[in-house]
C-alpha cells in the first residue's frame, strides 16, 4: 500500500511538472504572438512614410499659378514705370526743342551780324559807294553760306520749266514765242528749300 502511494505521488508530481511546462510553453507562445502583433503597426507606419514624402514633393498648382501671376504683375508694373519715364523724358526734350530749337540757326547768323555791325561802323568813315557795295556783297555771301550750313538753299527759277511744287505763278506773259511757253520768264521773289522741303515758293512770271 505504501508503495502504491509512493508511485501515485510520483505520478502526480510528473503531471504537475508537465502541466507547468505546458503552461510555460503557452505563455511563451502568447508573448511571441503579442510581439508579432505589436510589430504590425510599425511596418504600416514605415510603409506610409515614403507616401508622405512623395506628397510633399508635389507642388500645388494654385501656388504655381499665383507665383506666375506675381511675376507677370511685377513685369507689368516695371513696363508701366519705364513707359512713364520715357513719356516724361520725351515731353521734356520736346519742350526744350521748341524753346531752344533755333539755337543752331542763331549761332550761325551771329558772325554775319558781327560783319554787318563792322560794315555800318566803317560806312560812317567813307563815302565811297564801291567800298560799301563790296562790304555788302561779302556779308551777303557769308550769310548765304551760313544758311547753306543749316540746309537752306535757293530754288532755281529763271529759264526753268514751271513747277507748281516749287513755283508760284504771279504773272503770265503772252506772245513771247513758243519756246518760252510754260517756262519761268522772271523771278519776282526768290524761293527757298530747307532740306528739300519748300519753305517758300518762288514767285515767278510764266510764258504763255
Amino acid at each position: 500500500m505504501a508503495r502504491y502511494l509512493h508511485i501515485n505521488q510520483k505520478n502526480n508530481i510528473a503531471m504537475k511538472e508537465e502541466e507547468i511546462k505546458n503552461k510555460e510553453e503557452e505563455e511563451i507562445l502568447e508573448e511571441t504572438e503579442n510581439s508579432e502583433v505589436s510589430e504590425v503597426p510599425e511596418v504600416s507606419e514605415r510603409s506610409e512614410e515614403p507616401e508622405a514624402a512623395e506628397v510633399s514633393i508635389v507642388e500645388d498648382p494654385l501656388e504655381i499659378a499665383q507665383a506666375e501671376i506675381e511675376l507677370l504683375k511685377d513685369k507689368y508694373l516695371r513696363s508701366v514705370a519705364e513707359f512713364d519715364n520715357y513719356r516724361k523724358r520725351t515731353l521734356k526734350e520736346k519742350a526744350e526743342l521748341i524753346l531752344n530749337g533755333s539755337e543752331k540757326t542763331v549761332s550761325a547768323i551771329l558772325p554775319v551780324i558781327d560783319d554787318m555791325e563792322r560794315a555800318i561802323e566803317n560806312g560812317q568813315k567813307t563815302e565811297d559807294p564801291t567800298v560799301l557795295r563790296e562790304g555788302m556783297e561779302l556779308i551777303y555771301q557769308k550769310f548765304m553760306k551760313a544758311l547753306e550750313s543749316l540746309g537752306v538753299k535757293k530754288i532755281e527759277a529763271d529759264g526753268t520749266d514751271f513747277d507748281t511744287d516749287l513755283h508760284e505763278a504771279v504773272a503770265m506773259v503772252p506772245g513771247i514765242g513758243d519756246d518760252k511757253k510754260g517756262k519761268v520768264i522772271d523771278c519776282l521773289q526768290t524761293g527757298y528749300q530747307l532740306n528739300d522741303k519748300v519753305i517758300r515758293h518762288a514767285k515767278v512770271a510764266v510764258g504763255q
